[in-house]
C-alpha cells in the first residue's frame, strides 16, 4: 500500500483532475469531483461516508484502508473496469434509505 501523503495526492489527483475530465466523455451522471468523492468514499466504507468515517475533509480523517479502497475505485473508475453510474445509484440508495430511518427515528 502507498504511504499516507502518497494515498491522499492520487485521490486528489483523480476525483480532481482524472475522472471530471472522462467525464463528458464517458457521459457521466456527475462531473464535479466533490460527487465523485461522495460516491467512491462510500463504496469505499459500504454506506454513506459521513456514517463511518468524522470530519472533514473525508479523505483526511479516513483510515488508510478505506482511502485506499476509495482510491482502487477511482482507478477502476478511470480505466472503465466499474460502471460509475451504477456506483452513484447504490451511493444515492444508500442515503436516501438513511434519510427514511433518520425520519422515522425523529418521531
Amino acid at each position: 500500500m502507498m504511504d499516507r501523503a502518497a494515498l491522499q495526492a492520487r485521490w486528489l489527483h483523480l476525483t480532481r483532475e482524472v475522472l471530471p475530465l472522462l467525464a463528458a466523455s464517458r457521459d457521466w451522471p456527475v462531473s464535479a469531483d466533490h460527487c465523485f468523492q461522495r460516491i467512491l468514499l462510500d463504496h469505499a466504507v459500504g454506506g454513506r461516508w459521513y456514517d463511518h468515517i468524522a470530519g472533514r475533509p473525508a479523505y483526511t480523517h479516513a483510515t488508510d484502508e478505506m482511502l485506499a479502497r476509495a482510491v482502487a475505485m477511482a482507478e477502476a473508475v478511470a480505466a472503465g473496469e466499474v460502471d460509475l453510474a451504477s456506483l452513484d445509484a447504490q451511493s444515492l440508495a444508500w442515503r436516501r434509505a438513511a434519510m427514511g430511518q433518520d425520519r422515522l427515528a425523529r418521531r
